[in-house]
């Protein structure tokens, strides 16, 4: 819904280059994908909020095939998120799905989604829009954002939501991609730990029975497998049983 030709402003006149350094700054100062998130909807409901047109925003994930309520600007936007997510559809849902901003400037006129929106208007929602995030095949997320007015979002509104869902997006690919190098990271490292207790336990096991590697190896196996205990366990052991350390310490232990 953005004229590619110009710069879209929001309300304070700030435009897509303007809060780009904002969301890039918000990276840095998030500890987790959840406090990013939310603060994304504390910012989208405090912008977009006027006297006499509140507005409530959460975001939406989807994980496992399942949305799930992941952060939201205060504990109305939670309750209205799970609501949508409890009936399997909604106006947010249907944004997600189709990737696109989806707008519903009167809830009484709406002829989708019957029963959530009989139970939105009973809940005071009158509007609602919906701003997927482009997470590039990384997750799948929704920024949503409910009024308890009727054409309680105006073009400008739009604009300034896509905006800023372009930026946190951007940013948010960022955080997902630091995130899982941080946790292959970890693997290998605990990986690379448990490898080098079996190798000392091997080396043990050999010098007390005067064993080839193979069959050191193989009486692990056996005592991890009799015992329903994990290898490196076995190993941890048998190294604590010769040492008498029970801290076993690795090249690779930080």
């Amino acid at each position: 819904m953005t004229d590619s030709r110009e710069l879209p402003q929001d309300p304070d006149g700030l435009t897509r280059a303007d809060t780009e350094p904002s969301f890039q700054l918000l990276v840095l100062e998030s500890r987790d994908i959840k406090g990013f998130l939310t603060e994304l909807a504390v910012r989208a409901a405090s912008r977009l909020s006027v006297p006499g047109n509140t507005i409530h925003s959460g975001v939406t994930v989807l994980r496992h095939r399942r949305p799930e309520a992941v952060a939201a600007s205060d504990a109305a936007a939670k309750a209205l998120d799970e609501l949508q997510n409890g009936f399997g559809d909604g106006p947010c849902l249907t944004a997600l799905r189709n990737r696109s901003t989806l707008l519903v400037p009167d809830l009484s006129a709406e002829k989708r989604w019957q029963p959530y929106v009989r139970t939105a208007l009973e809940h005071g929602v009158c509007s609602i829009l919906a701003v997927p995030l482009d997470l590039a095949g990384e997750a799948e997320a929704v920024l949503n954002l409910y009024s308890g007015r009727s054409n309680g979002f105006s073009t400008e509104d739009i604009d300034t939501v896509e905006v800023f869902a372009s930026q946190a997006a951007s940013s948010l690919r960022l955080i997902l991609r630091i995130t899982q190098l941080s946790e292959a990271r970890e693997d290998l490292s605990a990986a690379m730990q448990s490898r080098t207790v079996i190798d000392m336990a091997i080396g043990a096991i050999m010098a007390q029975n005067r064993c080839s590697r193979d069959t050191a190896f193989s009486i692990l196996t056996t005592a991890s497998s009799s015992r329903n205990v994990k290898l490196r366990e076995v190993a941890v052991s048998v190294i604590t049983s010769i040492s008498g350390e029970e801290k076993i310490s690795t090249h690779f232990s930080e």
